[in-house]
């Protein structure tokens, strides 16, 4: 950076281990990131100008996905907070039917994320009808919870959530090119999920009668307006028509559409909009919005803080360390790619906030293997589907919650839901690094 010696790889271990064991103890996870990398930097044999530079070059580098991540909230504000959401999962599993419950859980939770919804988000709005279906048919807490997160990290791999996009700019490519190439391990995993559901559901706490009689209890009808099929699907279907000009002008060879590159920063904010109107809801559009900036904001600060990070990372040596490992380990390095990606995410437990730390550490590598961008960016979003799910995270705890399950119950889903996220890495790996 700026002529500056490469810092020794073990500062940015260090700071590394700092910032996760501050995140575990509870601390801000964005203070902890910037503690960890200040930390790793001076350990490393970094100035504090030095430090400071790396931190400012580190957190500038997110800055094209923090833009985009914020331009996504006005889609994701309208989808949660009009009902959109709510009623194409319904309508998913009635149409399914509950002879098909798993099938058409894991589907409906799929599908709301792949249409811009958060999965923890997605997660909490299925899991109501989740529960009053599994008390129903007798299906276990446990296979219900591996349905709705398996169908999630499904449906968060082909979506415009944040670590698609980050994953897309980490990598210089289009968001719709990361949506398409994930399709195919998308729908491996979903099937994965539907499996192991079905081998799950009568292993564990069933969903009890009381449970199921508060849950009813809170439901209260008319409480909350809900739209028609037809108008809720209006803004997914809208950003996915204009995500998709580019790519399908490239496919058949149409230089007007070819040369319209539709950038999702402008996007997924016409789509909402769009969509908003579609539902008659243009009344309601500062309060969407905001609604959808602020449930960004703390995505926002944890990608601001893992810039910091990356860029610490960036600055040693930590990367050209790795690499030598794996070759003398005999890997192919075709899988620093996937590898790094299941690394970043564990040791934050978040899959946006793995790939970015995957993408600024390892991206330089990854690119001198000789891959392809859009393979390395599904290698690597898959990868980061792994093991993302661990207790320093959010989401672990927001969906024991959704479930009602207690900790150790919650923790028994982890290598069920490595599962899901392995298969989606295995298919990427095999149809993008070794085909």
């Amino acid at each position: 950076m700026n002529g500056m010696e490469p810092l020794g790889w073990y500062g940015a271990l260090i700071g590394l281990f700092i910032a996760i064991l501050l995140i575990l103890r509870k601390i801000n996870p964005v203070y902890s990131l910037f503690f960890g990398a200040i930390a790793g930097a001076v350990i490393g044999g970094a100035s504090l100008d030095q430090t400071l530079a790396l931190l400012t070059a580190g957190t500038q580098s997110v800055m094209g996905t923090v833009i985009r991540v914020l331009a996504a909230g006005v889609l994701a504000g309208v989808m949660m907070e009009s009902g959109a959401a709510e009623t194409i999962a319904q309508a998913v599993v009635k149409t399914m039917g509950e002879g098909k419950a798993i099938m058409a859980l894991a589907l409906a939770t799929m599908i709301i994320t792949a249409v811009g919804v958060f999965i923890p988000v997605a997660v909490l709005i299925v899991a109501p009808i989740a529960l009053s279906v599994g008390n129903k048919m007798g299906i276990s807490k446990l296979a219900l919870l591996l349905a709705l997160s398996g169908g999630g990290k499904a449906g968060n791999i082909i979506s415009p959530n944040p670590n698609a996009i980050a994953a897309a700019n980490g990598f210089h490519i289009t968001l719709s090119d990361v949506m398409i190439a994930g399709f195919i391990p998308a729908v491996g995993g979903v099937l994965m999920t539907i499996l192991i559901a079905g081998l799950l559901k009568n292993r564990g706490a069933k969903v009890t009668d009381e449970e199921a009689a508060a849950l009813s209890a809170h439901q209260v009808p008319g409480d909350k307006h809900y739209p028609p099929l037809h108008q809720a699907i209006v803004a997914p279907l809208v950003a996915v028509i204009l995500l998709m000009i580019n790519p399908i002008g490239s496919i058949l060879h149409i230089p007007l559409l070819s040369e319209c590159k539709l950038d999702a920063l402008y996007v997924l904010p016409i789509a909402g909009i769009v969509g908003l109107l579609a539902m008659g809801q243009h009344r309601k559009l500062i309060a969407y919005t905001a609604s959808g900036l602020e449930k960004m904001t703390a995505t926002v600060l944890i990608l601001i803080g893992a810039g910091a990070i990356a860029g610490l990372i960036a600055a040693s040596n930590l990367s050209a360390q790795v690499v030598a490992i794996i070759d003398l380990m005999g890997i192919s390095g075709t899988f620093l790619a996937p590898i790094s990606g299941i690394l970043m995410a564990a040791a934050t437990a978040s899959t946006s906030t793995g790939v970015i730390l995957a993408t600024g550490t390892f991206g330089s590598a990854i690119a001198n293997v000789g891959g392809s961008p859009i393979a390395s960016a599904v290698m690597v979003h898959t990868g980061a589907t792994v093991i993302d799910s661990l207790p320093q995270g959010n989401y672990f705890h927001v969906t024991a919650g959704s479930m009602n399950m207690a900790l150790r119950q919650r923790m028994s889903l982890i290598p069920y839901e490595a599962m899901v996220g392995g298969t989606m890495t295995l298919i990427a790996t095999v149809l993008y690094g070794l085909l």
